[in-house]
């Protein structure tokens, strides 16, 4: 527990009250490695030898040579380390990321830019109390049922799914019955949309909003990450296309990650300002996309003023700077704390 909510539990014993305060959790936390210490874990060609490879390491406070000494499963520590440092964040959701499935229903390494196996994942984040389980399972697979039973028995509180490079596509009706299961087993889906830019590839039809009404149709809880803010599809924006379903699906939320990016400028508050989204909003971060020339707050100084721009841009810990900047922004706590309630009742007693 960190230091915020240990002090909101000091005042509430004092005087007698209890405690009404939701645990903050980031939903939308990325882990990755290449396959030290027997992790299973992989980053293909393409991308290792990207520019960005370099990039992404120092994002995630790591080096090469630490990783291959220690494993990687020193990532998923250091993220446990960061959270404990933070003054606003309880606890995180670790992502495990499937891969491209081939037609012999195997993964297809090429294909395949990252690849983090739900086994890595559920294994490291069950040993701290600050960090969960979030599930990757290509719907693709022969077996994917029974990977989703798994990560279900394993603590998974999520499932996460990248179509965009996952080259799988959410409005497949052949998928149904996965959809049908993760319905039974209460596992919200939280699901890229928009285009993708992270990655040196990717089929950016496939992050259409649209292509999520099967799942939000069979019951499932779902989870439009970045709210769709980037790309277009049949000459409208994403983001458009996703706001006109909300009013069609009560079980459809949207997560605020990497809204403040400089290729996203001006989303955050353009959905504030529609009535009624804010109460389908969801926290997360994009962790480790929080650096700068990436994010900063003086991209949103005409918003949040010079004094309070330089505030947060003093702000050391980067999960307390994300979220200091979304509220200088107007994200009301609400957002904040909805994850707690969103996601599958043991997440608030790990």
């Amino acid at each position: 527990m960190n230091l915020c909510a240990r002090l909101i539990t000091a005042v509430a014993l004092v005087t007698g009250g209890s405690v009404a305060a939701q645990p903050i959790i980031d939903l939308h936390v990325h882990t990755a490695g290449i396959g030290a210490g027997d992790s299973g874990a992989f980053i293909n060609r393409e991308m290792r030898e990207s520019w960005k490879f370099r990039i992404y390491l120092a994002a995630f406070g790591v080096s090469l040579e630490e990783i291959e000494t220690h494993g990687d499963a020193l990532l998923v520590g250091r993220i446990s380390e960061r959270i404990e440092r933070s003054e606003r964040i309880d606890k995180a959701v670790v992502l495990a990321m499937d891969g491209v499935v081939d037609r012999d229903g195997k993964i297809d390494r090429e294909a395949t830019q990252i690849f983090v196996p739900n086994e890595l994942v559920a294994r490291e984040t069950a040993k701290y109390d600050n960090l969960l389980f979030g599930a990757s399972v290509n719907p693709y697979r022969p077996d994917a049922i029974e990977r989703l039973e798994w990560a279900h028995e394993n603590g998974a509180v999520l499932v996460k799914w990248l179509p965009n490079i996952m080259h799988m596509d959410p409005g497949d009706e052949s998928i149904l019955p996965f959809y049908k299961r993760m319905a039974e087993l209460e596992l919200p889906l939280l699901s890229h949309t928009g285009a993708e830019r992270s990655f040196e590839s990717a089929q950016d039809e496939l992050g259409d909003p649209d292509r999520l009404r099967l799942p939000l149709e069979t019951g499932v809880t779902v989870i439009a990450a970045h709210i769709a803010a980037t790309g277009r599809t049949d000459g409208a924006g994403n983001f458009d296309r996703l706001v006109a379903m909300f009013a069609s699906y009560p079980n459809l939320y949207a997560d605020v990650s990497s809204l403040t990016q400089i290729n996203r400028l001006g989303y955050l508050k353009r959905a504030l300002g529609i009535p009624g989204l804010a109460e389908r909003l969801v926290y997360g971060s994009d962790w480790p996309l929080q650096f700068f020339p990436l994010v900063s707050p003086w991209y949103h100084v005409r918003h949040v003023g010079i004094a309070r721009a330089r505030s947060i841009g003093r702000i050391d810990n980067a999960w307390d700077r994300d979220v200091a900047l979304k509220e200088a922004l107007g994200l009301p706590r609400s957002v904040l704390q909805r994850s707690a309630t969103l996601l599958p009742a043991h997440t608030s007693s790990r």
